[in-house]
């Protein structure tokens, strides 16, 4: 093993891409230091052989991001990255994992584990992608056996082209963010969201991107060649064939009668009896070969799949019964939970969410510590898998990368339809909770979230819906699968899920388990996925075709004020003394921003009522003519200064004070006094002049001319004019 540096690069997008071996963790089996303007990413790779043959590839994928990447200094108590990923970083291990995970050998018996650390961030080139690609590099270079390399990219697009890898300014226009994994026979990984775009725009921009992946393929097929190391030679076990053919005899008809019961839970006991029936038939053979046991497992599953897709490639019929493009029964309720904000139990077949909207204020926003910055979220869906859904016992922890995903996956098929915070001023909470899995549960959160968030009075724009389709590809030939089951999902060679409106696409994600499918067969699956989405979408406008008129009684209510900026230090109060008074007489959040814009969040209409009024009880003009109980704030020579509104002050003459004469002021009032007054002058400067003489007589009966109050005015005389204006 050298230490000389061995590097390669490519134009990508507006600067080269670097990958680059010998820098750095050279006790790894592979590393690369991965560059693309000033963003840098470690990505290394170990494997250790161990003494078992898993039934799932061993690989764990870890992506990290370092504060010191951007030069800041983690927040928190511990001042570093310690504890859990953050959602991001989890969604970019799950980019990197799903890629490369179909593209090992079966059987591998190494455990193999990925490591990302993102060591440089020019906020301009996403590491995620560099990490995607570094990932690949490293597994190459590796003695580790792995059927890459694959390219990570990016697709936006606007103004009617496609751009390669866009920034985080371009992707706030752009129509299109995909992210793309691809090898050299096709695209094996899409994820990513859109604004209603058609399916045959999405199909053009996966080809497209496919053509781009093919220089950062080559270079890797550059450094390998130079500094590739010998692959492990990994031979996966061979299963005996009269083993084989025995446990066919055994199996094969009792499997095929197991196989296609329509019902989950009794095809899956069905199945469970077959494979102990055939053990138990095996048993003296398994005492003869005790190394053999854990073949017979393998050996079924592998009958089974053979099973399924032999019926689908020649009768074009499914597990349930089912032609390749039906969509399973649907049931569909909303407003089933009566103190939620809003609530929708979404049924396709034996798959069953329970969707749970709850409006917020915005203090109950989502902050985000990302190296981009700091941000905040208004809108959050979490999905949920709890193991009675799939008839299992598990123990209950936080949620997993999967549940993460489906949820990041159903979160941006919304986003698009969402109102703007102007319109619609709540914070948004969505909670899928899956009673019942069989087929894509991330799907039919799609739609029980976009039915619980109209029933919650949100003024989505149009409804969503998803749905998953599957692949059998046996050749040349291939069937597309709409609204697949689990065990379709196992057996197939594809996971595509496409979430849209009437309008077009918002969300995508694909998962291969083959290393790649022609773009042709890409189109024909967006497109048999439209037709299903758009009976989805008509079977929930027959529930509820558009968003409640109002928001449940036990929602927030919430209000808008616009005071003059000016007014906003008089609402605070010395210390906050006004608004906490008022946020705790009512329990209401208030929002005040600079220009004078005024939010209120109010437990019910009567809180909100009253903090309206107490609000805007500082924001009062004065009137001419009215009267007003004002304290006395300062004592003059020739008057008192009085506070009739909440930061208002008038001048009350000595004149003005008593109909008899006064000599000291002090001898009728001093500060602090609550004294009735009339406004009876405001001038064009906006100066008041008060009187209590003239109430007084108001009081008495007497009929009130405010011009008897005013100030004389001075004749139109310049001297006299000028010697006012000194006075």
């Amino acid at each position: 093993m050298s230490n000389n540096k061995i590097r390669v690069q490519t134009p990508y997008g507006d600067t080269d891409i670097i990958l680059e071996y010998g820098r750095m963790a050279l006790q790894a089996n592979g590393a690369i230091w991965a560059q693309w303007g000033d963003t840098v990413v470690l990505v290394t790779t170990v494997g250790q052989q161990i003494d078992y043959h898993p039934d799932f590839m061993p690989l764990t994928v870890n992506y990290q991001e370092m504060s010191y990447a951007t030069g800041r200094i983690p927040g928190g108590y511990f001042r570093r990255e310690i504890g859990r990923p953050s959602e991001r970083e989890t969604l970019v291990s799950r980019l990197i994992d799903r890629p490369i995970r179909p593209l090992f050998p079966k059987g591998l018996n190494y455990e193999i584990q990925v490591i990302a650390t993102v060591l440089s961030a020019d906020q301009i080139h996403d590491p995620a992608i560099l990490a995607m690609t570094g990932a690949s590099a490293a597994l190459c270079i590796s003695n580790l056996p792995f059927l890459g390399p694959i390219a990570g990219l990016k697709i936006g697009y606007f103004d009617g082209n496609f751009i390669l890898n866009p920034d985080l300014e371009t992707l706030e226009k752009s129509q299109l963010n995909l992210t793309l994994a691809c090898t050299s026979e096709g695209v094996v990984m899409v994820e990513g969201g859109a604004k209603f775009v058609s399916e045959e725009l999405l199909a053009q921009a996966i080809e497209w991107g496919q053509k781009q992946a093919l220089p950062i393929l080559e270079i890797q097929k550059e450094l390998q060649a130079k500094c590739g190391q010998t692959k492990i030679e990994f031979e996966p076990p061979q299963i005996p064939e009269d083993l084989k053919e025995k446990v066919a005899e055994l199996a094969k008809v009792k499997l095929e009668q197991a196989l296609f019961i329509p019902e989950k839970l009794q095809r899956k006991t069905a199945k469970k009896t077959v494979y102990k029936e055939v053990k138990q038939a095996l048993a003296e053979w398994i005492a003869e070969h005790p190394e053999q046991e854990n073949y017979i497992d393998e050996i079924l599953e592998e009958l089974e799949k053979k099973i399924v897709r032999h019926k689908i490639v020649t009768t074009q019929t499914r597990i349930d019964g089912r032609d390749l493009t039906t969509v399973r029964p649907l049931n569909i309720e909303v407003g089933l939970l009566p103190r939620t904000h809003g609530s929708a139990l979404f049924a396709r077949g034996e798959t069953k969410v329970l969707s749970i909207a709850t409006l917020g204020t915005s203090a109950d926003e989502q902050r985000i510590e990302t190296l981009a910055g700091d941000s905040s979220k208004r809108f959050m869906l979490h999905y949920n898998f709890p193991p009675y859904c799939v008839g299992e016992v598990k123990p209950l922890r936080g949620p997993s990368r999967r549940e993460i995903g489906h949820g990041a996956l159903a979160e941006r098929a919304i986003s698009p339809v969402l109102p703007s915070e102007e319109e619609f001023p709540f914070t948004l909470r969505v909670v899928s909770e899956v009673m019942e899995s069989n087929g894509s549960s991330s799907m039919a959160t799609v739609c029980g979230s976009s039915l619980a968030l109209m029933d919650a009075g949100v003024p989505i724009k149009e409804p969503v819906a998803g749905i998953a389709m599957g692949l059998i590809k046996e050749g040349e030939n291939y069937y597309i699968l709409t609204d697949i089951l689990g065990d379709e999902d196992h057996l197939g060679d594809m996971d595509f899920k496409v979430a849209g409106t009437k309008d077009g696409v918002t969300a995508i994600q694909m998962d291969l388990k083959i290393t790649g499918i022609p773009s042709e067969i890409m189109e024909k699956a967006l497109l048999q996925a439209k037709d299903a989405r758009l009976y989805i979408l008509e079977a929930m406008t027959q529930v509820l075709d558009k968003p409640r008129a109002e928001v449940s009684p036990y929602a927030p209510k919430v209000h808008t004020l616009h005071i003059s900026p000016d007014r906003i230090r008089d609402i605070i109060g010395p210390m906050g003394k006004n608004i906490k008074k008022i946020t705790s007489t009512t329990h209401s959040t208030v929002e005040i921003e600079e220009n004078g814009t005024i939010t209120i969040f109010a437990p019910n209409k009567d809180a909100l009522d009253k903090t309206i009024e107490m609000i805007l009880y500082f924001d009062q003009k004065p009137e001419l003519g009215k009267n007003y109980s004002g304290a006395v704030k300062k004592i003059l020579d020739f008057g008192a200064v009085v506070e009739i509104l909440p930061g208002v002050d008038g001048l009350l003459h000595i004149s003005q004070i008593s109909n008899h004469r006064i000599n000291r002021i002090e001898d009728i009032l001093k500060v602090g006094d609550i004294v009735k007054v009339k406004v009876v002058e405001i001038d064009n400067n906006g100066k008041i002049r008060l009187s209590k003489i003239a109430v007084l007589k108001e009081e008495q009966g007497e009929e009130i001319d405010l011009k008897d109050y005013a100030q004389p005015k001075p004749k139109n005389n310049n001297n006299k004019r000028n010697n006012y204006k000194r006075r």
